[in-house]
């Protein structure tokens, strides 16, 4: 390429990287930075790094690798639909094209780049657990003896796939947020399980330390334009989960959020998590926020229908009937 055009070409990224940089974030009635609306955070990319990737920066090929492999898995889902005598619905250029699963099938992008994880410290895109922190991930949930032992998910307590965090997962479907401001609080309306996350701005009081509510306790303030959340008092049950594995919090645990609107359809969602029983050290990660189409449906569940009785059921049957050992898949929660 000539020399004035390699100039120009660099005059027009440096405008571009410029406008992104010095964006405003709209102001609400109180001035605040208006985050308000409903958002969004689904995409290829998960929690950790999955070994298919070199770096932190997907390149082309390893992305059209993990969208084969998620095509694989899925079963087919993204392909088919439920009933063959209907007819298939209108097709949304560039939307995911699935009845079960409805997702962004591409890599999230910060900055334009495709990223292979949320997290960004560790270099290697991995939690940095201690030896209790993966023994908690490999355990949670497995137990049969009676219903407190399952999963909070299945039990409709916390979402399935941790979409309500905090920190903030996504997951396969109902990965829908929206959030409503006013002078004291944050509210985030998370799709599923229609829980709402309340974020007290003013009132800086902490429950006490034996107050582990599901989603633990947070706080917020302004730094600028950035809303910056502080979540303690987690519960030892809760589970973050991941496709590429996830985590427990222990009631040491700690994490710094931190919200910036980056454009009008866009915010910077990093977060920053410490729990010395859990982790050998802090580690920090970012995820894109991007603008929904609304409105957020109710989404209904209950404990006690026929899944979980029969689960229990199947579980007294297995004990008088073993089944033999599967291999364990790693990375993977049981």
């Amino acid at each position: 390429m000539p020399r004035h055009l390699w100039l120009i070409l660099a005059c027009l990224l440096s405008a571009g990287a410029a406008e992104g940089a010095d964006y405003k974030a709209p102001r609400n009635a109180v001035g605040q930075p208006d985050l308000q609306g409903v958002w969004t955070n689904t995409s290829l990319t998960w929690l950790q790094r999955a070994p298919i990737f070199k770096g932190l920066v997907a390149t082309e090929a390893e992305e059209k690798m993990m969208m084969a492999g998620f095509k694989q898995m899925a079963g087919g889902l993204l392909d088919t639909h439920v009933d063959p005598n209907l007819p298939a619905p209108p097709v949304v250029k560039d939307a995911p094209q699935a009845d079960i699963l409805e997702m962004d099938l591409k890599l999230a992008r910060i900055g334009g780049q495709p990223r292979s994880s949320w997290i960004i410290d560790p270099a290697d895109g991995k939690l940095p657990f201690t030896d209790a922190g993966k023994k908690a991930a490999r355990q949670s949930g497995d137990n049969y003896d009676g219903p407190e032992g399952r999963p909070l998910e299945e039990r409709c307590l916390i979402a399935i796939g941790s979409s309500e965090g905090p920190p903030m997962m996504n997951t396969g479907f109902n990965g829908h947020y929206q959030i409503v401001q006013t002078k004291d609080h944050v509210a985030i309306h998370i799709e599923m399980n229609h829980d709402v996350r309340i974020i007290r701005l003013t009132d800086k009081r902490r429950p006490p330390a034996g107050i582990l509510p599901w989603m633990g306790d947070s706080i917020g303030w302004w730094e600028g334009d950035t809303l910056v959340v502080e979540t303690v008092n987690f519960h030892p049950k809760t589970y973050i989960g991941s496709l590429t594995g996830g985590f427990m919090w222990s009631p040491k645990g700690r994490l710094v959020e931190r919200f910036t609107r980056t454009g009008p359809n866009d915010i910077l969602y990093e977060f920053a998590a410490e729990d010395p029983v859990m982790f050998t050290k802090p580690w920090k990660a970012q995820m894109p926020l991007r603008a929904a189409k609304g409105p957020i449906y109710e989404y209904a569940c209950h404990e006690g229908n026929y899944s979980l009785p029969n689960a229990l059921t199947g579980a007294r049957y297995e004990e008088k009937n073993p089944p033999p050992p599967e291999p364990a898949t790693p990375g993977m929660r049981p």
